[in-house]
């Protein structure tokens, strides 16, 4: 239940960011007009809170307080920082498309030829019409969605035709030079019929990025008999606010591979829509999270199967040391017309100090009834048994606990199709793991 309260200073802190952004935003006319409705319907919630009750467990009110200022334009520092920020993250073989500061940089970018990209920027500047305005609208209700509608500084359109098979991954990298600024991003992605591609998505903090907040949204559409793997890996500051919002749509007989890492930032939230469109698709979602200190890590996955005969699997694990939190809300609805339907949900966390804090929140919506749907969620500590049979055959302490920590995230990281990308993922799990003192 939404619940729409009287104004207070932080709305008042983003009325001010859009108004000092007044000049500064792709688009005029309806794109703009879009713009101003977009802000309105945030203004009538401000920054969630808990008593709205999909962001029960993550109170932006609390943890964000404001909406700073948009970054600025990234100077040839900035792009200096950002090439360098890329040298050190890096992945091999891929397609980059790099954004700085909320703006996509084409001179540090890699684009595959196999496949059509133009910057948001561009064609809401040259396009501003009715149907380019619909960039910047969704179907789902949300704020921070809202927000980003208002305002977005840039982002990549990208396509794939049909039947097209994309050897490199297309892997959108997120670079922050900025201190104490938002970067506020909208992508579109759409993958025609019969397509194979590999969809990776980054985050990155250049040297002196620090206290920034990013506003990130990509909408994607998948072709009818498409195949799409897409991973996202959050790396941001320690410092950092990281809001995403993906947003799928899936033609029939779609095969979907959806995976999500978090290890950086001291807020995130991952809030993932899929739509099952067509019939005969299948979605596989597996996700990580690692948190420590006093990190705050959000999955919140909404699967609404439309349509009949489709299959959704979700895997969340979360490892959580110190004073950290994490949360985990799960959604699967199906419609009416939606017989056959096989969901199933499971989310395991894992508690190593005793001020953990994991919030699991299963949900089941079902409207049809010849279908197979269901869901679990267990949370603990580490399992005494095993740690005893490790450490009496020599391993210390905290060897034996990385051990059986790899193999806690390890089954959600296996379902990574890329061999590059799993590997990367078990590294970033292993830097974790060395940061435990």
């Amino acid at each position: 239940m939404n619940i729409a309260l009287a104004k207070t200073d932080t709305p008042s802190a983003a009325a001010r960011a859009f108004a000092a952004a007044h000049g500064r935003l792709p688009g005029t006319g309806r794109v703009a007009e879009v713009r101003r409705q977009a802000f309105e319907a945030f203004e009538r919630t401000g920054l969630p809170h808990r008593r709205i009750e999909e962001w029960k467990y993550t109170d932006l009110r609390m943890l964000m307080r404001d909406v700073l200022p948009l970054a600025a334009a990234p100077d040839a520092a900035a792009l200096a920082r950002a090439k360098a920020a890329l040298a050190a993250h890096a992945i091999e073989g891929t397609a980059k498309l790099v954004l700085v500061d909320g703006q996509f940089v084409p001179t540090l970018s890699d684009a595959d030829k196999a496949i059509s990209v133009r910057s948001l920027r561009e064609v809401l500047e040259k396009e501003a019409n009715e149907a380019r305005a619909d960039l910047l609208v969704t179907e789902q209700s949300d704020p921070m969605l809202s927000l980003n509608a208002a305002l977005a500084t840039d982002g990549v359109v990208v396509g794939v035709a049909d039947g097209v098979t994309l050897e490199r991954p297309i892997q959108i990298i997120h670079v922050a030079t900025s201190a104490s600024a938002s970067i506020v991003t909208r992508s579109h992605l759409k993958f025609g019929k019969g397509s194979r591609a590999t969809f990776v998505e980054s985050f990155v903090a250049a040297e002196g990025a620090k206290g920034y907040q990013v506003n990130d949204a990509v909408i994607i559409w998948i072709g009818d008999g498409a195949e799409l793997a897409h991973v996202r890996l959050m790396a941001d500051a320690t410092d950092a606010v990281n809001v995403t919002s993906g947003i799928i749509t899936a033609g029939a007989r779609a095969q979907i591979k959806l995976f999500n890492m978090t290890s950086g930032g001291a807020v995130s939230r991952f809030q993932g829509f899929v739509t099952f469109a067509g019939e005969g698709s299948e979605l596989t979602a597996n996700g990580v999270n690692l948190l420590n200190g006093k990190q705050h890590g959000d999955t919140t996955l909404v699967v609404d199967h439309a349509v009949p005969h489709c299959t959704s699997r979700e895997n969340f694990r979360a490892v959580i040391d110190d004073r950290a939190h994490s949360v985990f809300q799960g959604r699967i609805i199906v419609r009416p017309d939606a017989q056959k339907t096989d969901g199933k949900m499971m989310t395991r966390a894992l508690l190593l100090s005793d001020e953990a804090e994991a919030d699991n929140k299963p949900e089941l919506e079902i409207f049809a009834d010849d279908v197979t749907c269901g869901h679990g969620a267990t949370a603990g500590a580490l399992d005494d048994s095993l740690l005893f049979y490790l450490r009496a055959r020599g391993l210390p302490e905290k060897e034996a606990q990385a051990l059986l920590i790899q193999a806690f995230v390890g089954e959600a990281i296996e379902e990574i199709p890329d061999e590059r990308l799993r590997e990367l993922a078990i590294a970033t799990a292993q830097r974790w793991l060395e940061t435990r003192t």
